[in-house]
Parts: C-alpha cells; structure tokens; sequence
C-alpha cells in the first residue's frame, strides 16, 4: 500500500511570525555592529572597536539557538535566514577586523600590506560560499574565518608584523584544508562543556580589553587555553570523521 500523505502541518500564529522576524533583525543588526566596527577603527577608537565586536560575537552565539527556538524556516520559509547570516559573519568576522587590523598598524604599509590582507578576504569568500563548510554533524570544514578573534588577540597581546603575517598565511591556507573545526553551540561532542568555556572565554576578553593596553598574562594565559582547547577537540573531530570514512569504505555495500 502507498504511505498515507503527512498531514498538512498548521499555520503559525503571527505572534510567531512576528517572533521569527524579530530573530532575524538581531541577526541583521551584526551588519550595523560592522560598520560601527569600520567606523571605530577609522577613527582610531581601539577599544570600542573590540568591544563592539565582543556585541557582535555574543549576537552570532545566541541567534542560531533563537531561530531553532522561533522555528524560523518554518514561519518565514521565503526568507533564507543562512545566507543572511553567512553575510553578516562575513562583515564582522572577515571584513570589519581586517579593516581594524590596517588602521592599528599590526599590517604593513604598501603592497605587502595588501596582500596580506587579501588574503584573508579572498579565502573567506571561498569559506563563506561552500555549500559543506558546515557539515551534517555540525563541525566547521576548514578554518571558519574567526579572523575577529585574530585581529583581537594581535591588539590586545601586540603581535609583531612578522607573526601576525605568519598567522594570516597559514590560518587562509587553513580554510582550503578539511579540518573539521568545532561548532561550539552545535557539536555534540563536548558541547555543554565547550558552551561553558566559551562563555568563560567571553569572559576573558572582556577582563582584557578592560586591562588594555596592559593585560594581565594569568588573564590572557586563562584565555589563549581556551584557543588550545578548542583546536585540540577540532583535531580530535577531525580524527573521528576520518576513522568513519574508512569504515564506511572497507563495508561492503
């Protein structure tokens, strides 16, 4: 006998609808953050810089479980909510932070200054446009273009030229490499232990930005051990998928 059709599912109410739209306003709202970020930085106003970013980054943590929560797909269905947010993360994760990063002096001037900050650019526009760079089990496939939190620990710890551009080149090299980075509020290995650290880590950032231009090392030692960790399970789901591969390719169909 043929499956019986699913039942149609109900309307949303438009409190609901409302809901979902109010979900992703506070996505959009990271757009305007970036230009305050661009903003700040042209105007030599460091601090406020970060700690908009620091605004920008607790709206990215929180506006994923939001829209599950107000089941936004479902009441906005001709609104794509993902590209939205790959459009804001791009501003204020890639191009907003870039931009801060050349007005503080951490790049150097003329073309080698622009290469390298193309460089981060252009990959993530590779990074952002991949239709796996999130993957089924919810890692990230390739470095997932945190370069905010690049630009924020070069400020605040004062990264000569030579070792922020060491970074810039190997972590855009990183975004073609298929590391399977960890998805803090999504994983599900390690995730409410990964959800506490990085609230703690959130923390951190906020203590050393207050501490500019002087942080504290404990302070700083406390927040780059977050950085460890995270690598260290992005390694560690890495290891995992690719001992699933080769099961899945020594069973016989």
């Amino acid at each position: 006998m043929p499956e019986a059709p699913a039942p149609p599912t109900a309307p949303l109410s438009r409190g609901a609808r409302l809901a979902a739209a109010a979900v992703h306003v506070y996505t959009a709202l990271g757009s305007v953050l970036a230009f305050l970020i661009v903003i700040a930085a042209v105007d030599g106003d460091v601090e406020a810089a970060l700690w908009l970013g620091l605004v920008a980054l607790v709206i990215d943590g929180t506006d994923g479980m939001l829209a599950r929560r107000a089941r936004v797909k479902q009441a906005i269905p001709w609104f794509d909510g993902a590209l939205l947010d790959n459009i804001v993360d791009y501003l204020t994760y890639v191009f907003a932070p870039v931009v801060l990063l050349w007005t503080t002096g951490h790049l150097p001037e003329g073309l080698p200054g622009w290469l390298l900050a193309s460089l981060p650019l252009l990959a993530s526009c590779y990074q952002f446009c991949r239709v796996d760079a999130k993957t089924d089990d919810h890692t990230f496939l390739g470095f997932p273009s945190y370069w905010n939190v690049v630009a924020f620990y070069a400020i605040v710890l004062d990264a000569s030229q030579p070792v922020l551009a060491a970074f810039l080149v190997v972590f855009s090299i990183l975004v073609f490499v298929p590391i399977r980075f960890l998805y803090p509020s999504r994983s599900g290995t390690l995730r409410t232990l990964s959800l506490v650290l990085s609230a703690v880590w959130a923390v951190t950032y906020a203590v050393l930005l207050v501490q500019y231009p002087d942080p504290h090392p404990l302070v700083a030692v406390a927040s780059l051990a977050y950085v460890v960790y995270y690598w260290g399970v992005s390694f560690y789901l890495t290891a995992v998928a690719a001992r699933r591969r080769r099961q899945a390719e020594r069973t016989p169909a």
